[in-house]
């Protein structure tokens, strides 16, 4: 058992989603496939999604349960792009 994680590309990642299981909206910042086993002699992976919500608290779901957030906040560059309306 030498690696307890590994990074997965994703193609949300740096984008605005939610969590299907608790509906909780935030930014993907990381999908890992990681060992959650507590144990020595078994080992058992699962692909976690790491989603930072609106207070900068991060939290862990299933990647399965990820879905794109549509209604999207807007940036500041976006209010600011005249360009966009």
């Amino acid at each position: 058992m030498n690696d307890q994680y590994e990074y997965v590309p994703h193609r949300l990642l740096g984008r605005y989603v939610r969590d299907i299981a608790s509906g909780v909206e935030g930014m993907l910042m990381a999908v890992i496939n990681e060992n959650v086993s507590d144990s020595d002699v078994y080992e058992r992976w699962m692909e976690l999604a790491y989603i930072r919500n609106a207070s900068g608290r991060e939290f862990t779901t299933a990647v399965t349960n990820v879905q794109p957030a549509y209604d999207q906040p807007q940036t500041d560059r976006s209010r600011r792009d005249g360009r966009s309306v």
